[in-house]
């Protein structure tokens, strides 16, 4: 008699899996196909990626981060290698294309040792001890920068901007972020808040036009044409409460018999909103900042005072005009003085563009400032605006470790130069894996090569000798081809950028080495009844 055994079902029906090598195999394809993606992004020749969204929306970036958020990647292992970039954002907010095209080669030179038939835990192990030696070394070799040393970090921000859209008026943006750091920096503990620098952009005019504003831009017009438009000495009111009649909290019934009384009922209305004015004006307050609605009646009686007011004003934006001002946002009407009230030394609307602004400048010391960002159209602005950030971002990483490196390759070659010394102190086959780690390290002067139609192998020859000789800033010109002194030049980056970009990448490929199992979950039809496409059930 035939035994026949049932098969065991353990997972759905649908699901794929797959395993072992073919696994590793897979999800390494994946993470190269990422960073080859931004490869070609990176560095001053770097190239840029337009991105067109399924309603026709188009973005024109280099800028990695950008670009892999917006491609909607649904690779599992692919949704790892983004996770690295947008660390390295939230992070730093600059070297998202080193992070990813790091991790890439990483994984590339993995996948080699996985063909000699080394064991996936000891490459992992080799690329911790490598990257643990790599931070080392890179805290070492950086220099100490202070909130002084403004030509250093005129530099950073003009490195930061480098390649992007903004080159041509980089050396006017880096200013403008320099003072914008220099003013919102903390006294006390010298930390940068970048919630402090607030970027408006408008198209319509050259990247030149852009400025600082020593205080805050609100996208807002004053609310009524009889207010002025101009305020000079302005003492800003911050009120976040409504100037308007409070609704009761209970359904409530007002019972009227006769006209007389209604028309008691509409002058109390009055009074009581002329009442909020008077308050303001007693203050001292020739400006109103409101939070919320402001009554029809109210903006009357305000114009008639010659306050100028603006309305719905965001909780942020609410927040970076009080640090700078110097104000309180206050909630009781009552409790308004002139303690309360922040300092302008002009508060006025003007056109930007279409639109009307109110521009709250020339204050004494502003904690919060304004940088206005122009540019020929809609996604010129959008570029030179995320140029922007990225040089904020190294700017206040710099300040904040007070450590910074040489950038065009120079830093990679003289870590990978580090981690080939080191590896001969190891004994086991993790040797191997140390090794592949520093050669994947110089995949960023490579790229930077490439990127510039240079042969990437004279360059890295002539690097490689360079750092033997000692210069340790030793850096690839993509202009002349040449080796340069990379700090000399001014090509400046903070140490974060370059310790969140190896350890990120490390720990990420250490992961995705480590997977030997991809189950996915197939479409499920419920128990009991038939599926429908999609594992929708029919009923």
């Amino acid at each position: 008699m035939t035994n026949n055994v049932q098969p065991i079902f353990i997972l759905p029906e649908g699901t794929q899996r797959t395993l072992g090598r073919d696994a590793q195999r897979n999800n390494i394809m994946a993470a190269k196909a990422v960073a080859e993606t931004v490869r070609t992004t990176l560095g001053p020749k770097g190239m840029d990626k337009m991105l067109v969204s399924g309603l026709g929306d188009i973005v024109v970036t280099n800028d990695g981060v950008t670009i892999l958020k917006e491609m909607d990647i649904e690779h599992p292992a692919a949704k790892m290698i983004v996770e690295i970039a947008k660390t390295q954002e939230n992070e730093v907010g600059d070297g998202t294309t080193t992070a990813v095209v790091l991790a890439g080669e990483l994984l590339k030179n993995a996948e080699k040792l996985l063909d000699s038939d080394i064991h996936p835990t000891v490459i992992s192990h080799g690329y911790r001890l490598a990257s643990d030696r790599a931070i080392e070394v890179l805290n070492k070799i950086a220099e100490p920068i202070t909130a002084k040393d403004f030509k250093l970090l005129k530099e950073i921000s003009t490195t930061a901007m480098t390649g992007k859209g903004s080159e041509s008026a980089k050396d006017n943006l880096a200013d403008l972020c320099v003072q914008a750091v220099s003013l919102v920096q903390d006294d006390a503990t010298g930390k940068v808040s970048l919630d402090n620098i607030k970027i408006e952009k408008r198209a319509g005019a050259s990247m030149q036009d852009s400025e600082l504003i020593r205080g805050i831009v609100l996208d807002k017009e004053r609310i009524h044409e009889g207010m002025p438009k101009t305020v000079k000495g302005a003492k800003i009111a911050l009120i976040d409460r409504e100037l308007e009649i409070k609704k009761t909290e209970i359904d409530a019934k007002i019972e009227i018999t006769d006209p007389s009384q209604l028309q008691a009922f509409m002058d109390q209305e009055e009074k009581m909103l002329r009442d909020m004015v008077e308050k303001i004006a007693k203050s001292g307050a020739n400006v109103v900042i409101c939070q919320k609605g402001v009554d029809d009646l109210v903006q009357h009686f305000l114009a008639k005072k010659g306050i100028y007011a603006v309305r719905r004003v965001s909780s942020d934006d609410m927040k970076k005009i009080a640090k700078a001002t110097g104000g309180k946002i206050v909630s009781n009407l009552d409790d308004l003085n002139l303690t309360d009230l922040g300092q302008a030394g002009i508060v006025e609307e003007k056109k930007v563009g279409d639109d009307s602004f109110t521009f709250i400048q020339e204050c004494k010391n502003p904690k919060a400032v304004t940088i206005l960002v122009r540019g020929g159209t809609e996604h010129v602005v959008d570029e030179i605006e995320r140029a922007v950030k990225d040089a904020l971002g190294d700017l206040a990483s710099a300040l904040k470790d007070g450590k910074v490196v040489a950038g065009a390759g120079s830093t990679e070659i003289e870590l990978a130069r580090h981690l080939r010394k080191f590896a001969e102190s190891l004994s086991g086959r993790e040797q191997l894996a140390v090794l592949a780690f520093a050669e994947s390290l110089e995949i960023i002067p490579r790229t930077l090569a490439e990127n510039a139609g240079l042969d990437p192998i004279d360059v890295l020859t002539e690097l490689k000798a360079a750092h033997e000789k000692g210069q340790k800033w030793a850096g690839i010109n993509v202009f002349t081809g040449k080796v340069m002194d990379a700090w000399a030049a001014g090509v400046i980056e903070p140490l974060k950028i370059k310790t969140q970009a190896v350890s990120s990448a490390s720990e990420v490929s250490q992961l995705i080495l480590r997977i030997d199992d991809v189950i996915a979950s197939g479409s499920k039809a419920p128990s009991g009844g038939r599926g429908m496409p999609g594992g929708m059930p029919e009923y």
